[in-house]
């Protein structure tokens, strides 16, 4: 069942309702693509009918962000519970190296794609990595095109929102992938590049404020969330 939010429908599921859905994806036919959109993603969704079709379309919406679950709450239509997407894709990458699936990695600044799969073979023996590519691309339909031929059954698609849904919703048949994944900046943690909040900032639903207090500079993005909140209390009113 999905939980409409601001027009974006997020399925209500736990965790490892998620990975039950999603290992069921991996290993089924056809192609299907998972979005994590947090306030951000879904006020750009509000804005841009491309984003939200995008979205939209993903055999699965996880809650990502804290926000989405107060919201929901507030709308009265409760979610089960957050699925943030880097505990997500780290498991479906457990998954993957459990059941002999091979991964391509996309996304990142040149060289972080490359380090991202070298600690994830170290972390996860018998992950296979089929290949890698950065984010700085101009020509989808090629790109999707070198995925294809790597033979990757899952790809990690980490270039941003909405950028990464529209590749998936566009691309995603064209890879020849079972499952795809849009998930931000994952790559850099995976490379080390940059670090996910300390435990204390997670526990407490507060990665937002720890990724501030790192980078002032995301002040512009952060203010997403009370406009979110803002449009979910005259939703709740209408």
């Amino acid at each position: 069942m999905r939980i409409d939010i601001l027009g974006v429908g997020f399925d209500c599921v736990t965790m490892s309702e998620a990975l039950a859905r999603g290992e069921e994806l991996l290993c089924g036919e056809g192609t299907h693509y998972v979005v994590t959109p947090n306030p951000e993603i879904v006020e750009t969704c509000r804005k841009n009918a491309e984003a939200n079709r995008a979205v939209n379309g993903a055999a699965l919406v996880l809650p990502d962000g804290i926000g989405v679950i107060y919201g929901a709450k507030m709308l009265g239509t409760p979610l089960k519970e957050r699925v943030p997407g880097i505990e997500f894709g780290t498991a479906m990458l457990e998954r993957c190296a459990a059941l002999g699936k091979t991964v391509y990695l996309l996304g990142a600044k040149p060289g972080v794609a490359e380090a991202a799969a070298e600690n994830l073979k170290k972390k996860l023996p018998g992950l296979q990595i089929a290949g890698t590519h950065d984010g700085y691309f101009k020509d989808d339909a090629a790109v999707a095109g070198e995925i294809r031929a790597s033979g990757a059954d899952m790809a990690l698609v980490c270039l941003g929102a909405p950028k990464q849904e529209l590749f998936m919703a566009d691309y995603g048949k064209a890879t020849g992938c079972s499952l795809l994944m849009g998930l931000g900046g994952s790559l850099d943690i995976f490379a080390g590049v940059a670090q996910r909040a300390p435990e204390f900032y997670c526990r407490h639903n507060l990665e937002w404020f720890y990724r501030l207090i790192k980078n002032p500079s995301r002040i512009g993005r952060m203010m997403k969330l009370p406009l979110f909140l803002v449009h979910v209390v005259g939703a709740k009113k209408r």
